[in-house]
């Protein structure tokens, strides 16, 4: 197997998402006008309330059992995992890059899950139907790619409304002018007092400064952290994506809930077959509102190129 055969193979399924996503942005053009604000927003509120439930469902439903969930205990250690690192590389960027107050959660909160979505049940499935697919027979590598896609979609989605949707609320609220006056008070005291000990013993208490600032930005930091914990909404913890997750956990793992729901002969598979007719317009849909939105930001914010 050449370099161009495994190039095409894993170009194929990004450039199916890039062609929807011109289409989205094509779609909301000013002078199309078919994929406008008002009119993402109402398809947006109908993939959360309703397409992303049943995708999230009818896939863990469909793809994780019992026995699966076992062989793959690692997932949610990996996905945690993923969302520590990425945490910390915001926090990193925060340092040196010093953006404004609302766009600090934001900023973290993309680093942590930038990498989870629905896009994986896009590029994975197309990679294993590609003729140069490195990854064996297309079946077996669609089966077990759709059950870590929806496994991990399933578990990001927990992970999301749990720590990024707090995250970024917390950050995009009124800044916490409480704790900056405490903060620049004790800044001035300890300025003070290090003048007036330099003045009168500059030998014993040189140390002052030194040992005052670990003390302030030690209770900026607590302060901070307490303040995320006492704005965080566990009410969002129980978006529809979650509750989908938890039902196709429940049907997918418990034995007498799958052989009445899941399979041929199943004898209420109709209910699996129109979660997965719903589900299928799920992935398309939200691929289209990017489009559109990456058009708004476009607009609203005219980039200039120096060369």
């Amino acid at each position: 197997m050449g370099f161009l055969d495994l190039f095409c193979a894993a170009s194929m399924p990004v450039l199916k998402v890039l062609i929807v996503t011109a289409l989205g942005s094509f779609l909301a053009l000013d002078s199309i006008n078919i994929l406008g604000q008002s009119t993402r927003k109402q398809v947006n509120d109908m993939v959360f309330f309703v397409l992303n439930p049943a995708l999230v469902s009818s896939n863990l439903a469909s793809t994780i059992t019992y026995e699966s969930m076992i062989s793959m205990w690692f997932m949610p250690v990996n996905i945690l995992l993923t969302f520590i690192i990425g945490s910390a590389l915001g926090w990193l960027l925060l340092m040196i890059a010093r953006p404004p107050q609302q766009l600090k959660g934001l900023i973290i909160g993309t680093c942590a899950a930038g990498n989870l979505g629905n896009m994986l049940l896009i590029i994975l499935p197309a990679v294993c139907k590609e003729k140069a697919s490195p990854f064996g027979d297309p079946d077996v590598c669609y089966e077990y790619s759709i059950a870590y896609a929806s496994l991990s979609l399933a578990i990001g989605a927990v992970y999301l409304w749990l720590y990024v949707y707090n995250l970024v609320r917390v950050f995009a609220g009124p800044p916490m002018d409480s704790c900056n006056k405490d903060v620049a008070s004790t800044d001035e005291i300890v300025t003070v007092q290090d003048d007036l000990t330099h003045t009168l013993l500059p030998s014993s208490l040189s140390s002052t400064n030194i040992d005052g600032k670990p003390k302030v930005m030690l209770n900026v930091m607590k302060k901070q952290f307490g303040n995320f914990l006492r704005h965080i909404n566990l009410k969002a913890v129980f978006a529809p994506s979650t509750i989908a997750a938890i039902v196709g956990f429940v049907i997918g793992t418990v034995g007498p809930m799958r052989k009445l729901l899941i399979g041929t002969t199943a004898p209420l598979r109709v209910i699996q077959d129109s979660a997965s007719l719903v589900r299928d317009a799920a992935i398309p849909l939200v691929t289209l509102i990017v489009g559109g939105n990456l058009l708004r930001g476009s607009v609203d914010h005219k980039f200039t190129f120096i060369l």
